[in-house]
């Protein structure tokens, strides 16, 4: 199979997936669980999930291990399941989509803070070594370091994933809008220029921006990065809006339709993967693969 990379330098526009934590929401998953055990307690509805991406038209499909480091696990007392519960989520989401498709390892961040003291450099890269190696075992061939916020606990997961695997990275920070609407940073004061300059400082070769903002912020922010920088391609996987709690429980507000119009100022602002963070389910994907057929076209 070809890596992502030579897909999108050959011309091609690839749909991501959607939110996961969304859809285990919807098939029962109580606050205060932990997502990534549902890979051994409910194996067939972490498969379900990732069929129903792949048949909404998402050419790469993640894997159910966001917080599947360690040091996350801790807090539900299942560090010592670590390799176990990812090795598990890469098998399921490969044995789902099948070999035709990218299988994308979900590493999310750690929780803790280097500068707070909280966690060593030492200890990050080794939870993300564990991670990142179960991860391959179980059957994904590339990754996404995802909803990043911290260049150091970044640098952290991509030289564990470099220096003992063969995935193929990608490396999606997360940012939040100004309340004047003209400056995007991380919770850590990163800004998206600061972003794109260290991460190619280390050769990664595929950016992106996920969760926290709505697609018509994340359009901005994606102006903004484009014409800081047109060469690297961009991934951009923006939130189904802002959570609502209501009566049924959390809504978020952005519909399907709200998402295809986005679709094509993605593609014109550097955007060559194109999917959804909270909130976007298989329809949201569908609309996005429908809309990057109709730019295949153009």
């Amino acid at each position: 199979m070809d890596s992502i990379l030579s897909l999108i330098k050959a011309g091609k526009v690839l749909v991501g997936d959607g939110g996961w934590g969304t859809l285990l929401i919807k098939a029962g998953m109580q606050a205060g669980e932990c997502p990534e055990l549902w890979n051994i307690d409910h194996p067939d509805i972490v498969s379900d999930i990732a069929i129903s991406y792949k048949e909404a038209g998402a050419d790469l499909v993640s894997t159910n291990s966001f917080g599947g480091n360690r040091i996350k696990l801790k807090s539900y007392g299942l560090e010592n399941k670590a390799k176990e519960l990812n090795r598990k989520s890469a098998y399921l989401t490969r044995k789902a989509v099948g070999e035709e498709h990218h299988v994308l390892a979900s590493i999310g961040p750690s929780g803790k803070f280097i500068i707070m003291g909280d966690v060593s450099e030492d200890e990050l890269y080794e939870a993300f070594r564990e991670q990142a190696i179960a991860l391959e075992e179980g059957g994904a061939d590339a990754c996404t370091i995802e909803t990043m916020s911290d260049l150091d606990e970044a640098r952290c997961a991509i030289y564990a994933v470099k220096e003992n695997t063969n995935l193929e990275i990608i490396v999606s920070f997360t940012f939040k809008r100004s309340s004047d609407g003209e400056r995007f940073n991380t919770m850590m004061g990163t800004t998206p220029e600061t972003f794109i300059q260290e991460m190619k400082k280390i050769g990664v070769p595929i950016l992106g921006v996920n969760c926290t903002l709505s697609v018509e912020d994340m359009n901005v922010l994606l102006q903004k990065m484009y014409t800081y920088e047109k060469e690297t391609p961009f991934l951009v996987y923006p939130n189904a809006g802002q959570p609502q709690l209501t009566n049924e429980g959390i809504r978020y507000p952005e519909t399907p339709e709200i998402f295809k119009k986005y679709v094509f100022d993605f593609y014109k602002n550097g955007a060559r993967i194109i999917g959804g963070c909270c909130g976007s389910t298989p329809e949201h994907i569908r609309a996005i693969r429908n809309e990057v057929e109709r730019i295949s076209q153009i």
